[in-house]
């Protein structure tokens, strides 16, 4: 295990494009068709990992769609830096997993993409190397005004994987929700208007507006369309479906 492999497996992604791709067809070939034109920024860390021999350190409990969970099994080993300019000059190594936020935020819960560490610039930038940039593989050269944070894995000095790892609490839970659709609820008694109800409140927490005098429990148009402008800028497929690629969406609510 070595960074130094980690990024090679990356550098012989660079120029790829488009969807469906190795990556994504490589982790749908584990988890599923769903992934094979889905956001694949975190599958490409997934795959270069698994690739180089890297799984135990950068994917400590399995394989990582969503940046937001890779992001807290850096947090939850300890190794989790925010996304400073003191912080990357000083921190930031070759093989880094590093997070952004287009909103300038240093919070794990508001992550929108990831990439990995080429080459610390000293100066509080890093040059990376991405997936799903512009729906390409490239380097980039990044700030600390967009970098959430980061985490070196332990390429050296990681131990063998749990055979069974405890899941994440938060993925479990995401894995039990139901697909919902337009007429979702409208039945009388209908299991569904729950799940609804909740959908309902997170695009409002999402600042969704055109929800004022809408029934809470029934799957409407103005549902729809709130969950197609939520994919449309989370780079999901826009069909206004909520599924397992857009309940971790809705959910990263702080």
């Amino acid at each position: 295990m070595s960074a130094s492999a980690m990024l090679a497996a990356a550098r012989k992604t660079l120029g790829m494009a488009g969807r469906p791709n190795v990556v994504t067809r490589d982790y749908a070939s584990r988890h599923g068709d769903v992934f094979l034109r889905a956001a694949w920024c975190n599958m490409a860390i997934t795959r270069w990992a698994r690739e180089s021999g890297n799984a135990t350190a950068v994917l400590p409990e399995g394989d990582r769609a969503y940046t937001v969970w890779c992001a807290e099994d850096g947090e939850r080993l300890g190794l989790w830096y925010t996304g400073t300019a003191t912080n990357i000059k000083r921190y930031a190594q070759p093989g880094a997993i590093v997070f952004f936020d287009w909103g300038g935020a240093d919070a794990i819960a508001y992550i929108d993409h990831v990439g990995i560490v080429e080459r610390n610039l000293g100066d509080g930038r890093v040059q990376t190397i991405e997936g799903n940039t512009g729906d390409a593989c490239k380097r980039r050269v990044r700030s600390a005004s967009v970098i959430a944070g980061f985490w070196n894995p332990p390429y050296a000095v990681a131990k063998p994987a749990k055979p069974k790892p405890t899941p994440n609490p938060t993925e479990v839970a995401v894995k039990k929700l139901p697909t919902l659709k337009r007429g979702a609820g409208l039945k009388d008694n209908d299991p569904l208007k729950w799940h609804v109800k909740t959908l309902h409140h997170l695009l409002i927490a999402r600042d969704y507006a055109g929800l004022d005098g809408v029934d809470d429990t029934v799957f409407t148009e103005a549902h729809e369309n709130g969950v197609k402008g939520l994919q449309d800028a989370a780079g999901l497929e826009v069909d206004g479906v909520v599924g397992p690629l857009t309940w971790p969406v809705l959910l990263r609510v702080a």
